[in-house]
């Protein structure tokens, strides 16, 4: 499932995507109609995914081993008053077992919805 529409800025230490399909009524994470604010954490941890891919990291697999942190100012995301919705993951501390991201998701206008930290653990290869 890819939540994300486009990349807005990158470099060494974070992302910024954007997307509008929290506006979109078959949107994957909807139940009975309602796009809950918590989902906004799986859309800024797509956007850590792919501020891994675009420095050229490995094509393991990352697992979210925690999210804390966590805090919200809406209880939902499906608000067109949001306008475009922007995703940043910025690179916290990175290690051979895994990364550290501080997320957040924004209102086009700049309000802050969502942040929090997520520790992505890469499994030990064989």
């Amino acid at each position: 499932m890819v939540l994300l529409d486009r990349v807005v800025a990158w470099n060494d230490k974070e992302a910024v995507c954007a997307t509008n399909g929290h506006l979109l009524t078959h949107h994957p994470l909807r139940l009975t109609g309602i796009l809950p604010a918590v989902c906004g954490i799986e859309i800024a941890l797509q956007a850590a995914a792919v501020h891994g891919a675009l420095r050229g990291g490995s094509a393991r697999r990352g697992y979210v081993a925690a999210v804390r942190d966590v805090s919200w100012t809406v209880e939902r995301l499906d608000n067109p008053e949001f306008g475009e919705l922007r995703a940043s993951a910025r690179l916290v501390s990175e290690e051979s077992g895994g990364v550290i991201y501080d997320l957040e998701l924004n209102a086009e206008d700049g309000r802050r919805l969502i942040s929090g930290r997520a520790v992505i653990a890469w499994p030990k290869l064989p």
